[in-house]
């Protein structure tokens, strides 16, 4: 919960010194610049239209951006995932979703979009706060997959949340749930080689990266021969043959995954 204190907003202004409004509503912006500049001194950019707010991010390489949503005329899920799966370096800096529109369908368009926050209009200032302490001081895990790309929807809308686990049986941190996870997206990011070519390298490096650090945690020098040889591959931009030769040999740990979650 936001304290308050200004050395807490300190801390976040330092990690927001530049932000992009992309909405139509001049007078809405006008509303959240002041309120922004309540929290410190940042610099605020202003974009009325998707178009603009996309030509800002790759210019202005913003540090935080809200959007609005599609029904103002202004569709900030279709930009938001535009950032997220595009080589910009703002691409996993938070985006908060602001708009009078809190429907269920907004809620979850916005959490799989890859959006961080979801703040109702009109809100207070205090409500402002929780949401910037939320996506500034309290960063979630970034899930660079194919079918979807932002941070780790289980802990959406941070703000609100107030237990340990928004999933009760959430085991996600064990090292067999991360083996899992991120051998399927392998598994996934291979059929998207041809479909979606750019994303697909994206997910296979960021799960070459997190297979070594699973590699390392339970000592398996196979997946981490495995895991170092498809780094290699994403990041020296070999051929696609290669590629699917280092996936493959990643293939036989995801059968033995699964054979063991079939025994237990």
């Amino acid at each position: 919960m936001f304290d308050g204190n200004p050395r807490t907003l300190q801390r976040i202004a330092a990690k927001m010194q530049r932000v992009l409004i992309v909405d139509p509503n001049t007078a809405a912006v006008r509303l959240l610049a002041d309120q922004l500049r309540h929290v410190g001194h940042v610099q605020i950019f202003h974009a009325p239209s998707i178009e603009a707010g996309w030509g800002m991010a790759r210019t202005v390489d913003p540090m935080l951006i809200f959007v609005e949503h599609a029904s103002s005329g202004c569709d900030g899920l279709a930009l938001a995932r535009k950032i997220r799966r595009s080589d910009l370096a703002c691409r996993e800096n938070p985006i908060i979703m602001c708009t009078a529109e809190a429907t269920a369908e907004a809620i979850f368009g916005a959490r799989d979009a890859g959006i961080h926050e979801f703040m109702r209009k009109p809100f207070t200032i205090k409500d402002l706060e929780r949401r910037l302490e939320a996506v500034t001081l309290k960063p979630r895990d970034w899930v660079e997959a194919v079918q979807y790309v932002g941070p780790d929807r289980r802990r959406f809308n941070s703000a609100e949340y107030t237990g340990p686990r928004k999933r009760k049986a959430d085991a996600s941190g064990t090292p067999a749930a991360r083996l899992s996870q991120a051998l399927r997206i392998v598994k996934s990011a291979a059929q998207a080689l041809d479909s979606d070519p750019a994303q697909a390298r994206r997910a296979l490096a960021a799960q070459a990266v997190e297979l070594k650090k699973v590699g390392e945690a339970i000592k398996d020098d196979r997946l981490l021969q495995a895991a170092t040889a498809l780094e290699t591959v994403t990041t020296g931009g070999m051929g696609r043959a290669e590629l699917i030769k280092r996936i493959d040999a990643l293939m036989g740990f995801l059968v033995e995954d699964d054979k063991g979650r079939g025994a237990a």
